[in-house]
């Protein structure tokens, strides 16, 4: 368990959303900004059990407070029901801004058989929806605020026969320079961490038997990532020590991909 012994300037007391926040990335980094002593909100698309077991574990590792939501973020109504409820339980203020909610077919696709609605359910739950939800959050950060949006390795090198996954997340990193430029001279940061293979539910399949095998021995640092492993460097660049780091993107993925 971790505790509040965590101790990152600026984030004690700090209103915090995280979508995507019941499970893997997200649910670490809600206990990690739990632990440094924010107050934080959970968007989740439908497990209401694990969004409540990610508030509780907020609130064990020492968050002021902790809450959670459900909500299609791909739809403009429920983002801005899922605000109205951020309005409501930080009182109109907001701090900080994770956007780590999305998709990824484990079904490889070519590109000849790609079907157009899968193209689009992957724009809407990975590109749309952060379109929608940063900018709820940019209407409402103030000087000192923060977004972090997670990206993928794949935005960076492709990724074959995941074609609309890789566009999607490379879609946020050039959303991520452009809100750098735009937001920065109101006080707001906005950075990406674009993870590599990470130990989630959502790659457990994959990772299974050999698999895993194969995979750690393409990372130099031979293993595949916890979710804490890249809640960190999320939490960091949500913190005051990292106030003049923007439009950034932070590659977590144990040397998979090199680039600057």
């Amino acid at each position: 368990m971790i505790r509040s012994s965590i101790s990152l300037p600026g984030l004690s007391g700090k209103a915090a959303l995280v979508t995507g926040g019941s499970r893997g990335i997200g649910r670490a980094t809600v206990q990690l900004l739990g632990a440094a002593g924010a107050r934080v909100g959970i968007a989740f698309r439908s497990d209401e059990e694990a969004a409540a077991g990610a508030a509780q574990l907020a609130l064990s590792a020492g968050a002021k407070s902790a809450w959670s939501f459900a909500a299609d973020l791909s739809d403009p109504g429920q983002v801005e029901a899922l605000f109205g409820e951020s309005d409501r339980q930080f009182g109109g203020e907001l701090d900080l801004f994770v956007g780590n909610a999305g998709i990824w077919n484990e079904k490889p696709r070519p590109i000849v058989d790609l079907p157009p609605e899968e193209w689009a359910e992957m724009m809407a739950v990975n590109l749309t929806s952060v379109y929608l939800t940063t900018r709820e959050a940019a209407r409402r950060l103030g000087d000192g605020g923060r977004i972090v949006l997670v990206t993928s390795t794949a935005a960076q090198r492709g990724e074959a026969e995941h074609s609309h996954y890789a566009a999607s997340k490379g879609a946020i990193q050039s959303f991520v320079k452009s809100l750098a430029v735009e937001l920065g001279p109101a006080g707001i940061t906005v950075n990406a961490v674009a993870p590599g293979w990470v130990d989630t539910d959502m790659s457990a399949n994959v990772l299974r038997g050999g698999t895993r095998t194969v995979v750690e021995g393409e990372i130099p640092v031979r293993r595949i990532a916890t979710p804490l492993d890249v809640a960190g460097p999320i939490v960091f660049l949500a913190s005051s020590l990292a106030r003049h780091v923007n439009g950034e993107v932070l590659n977590v993925n144990g040397g998979s991909v090199l680039c600057g």
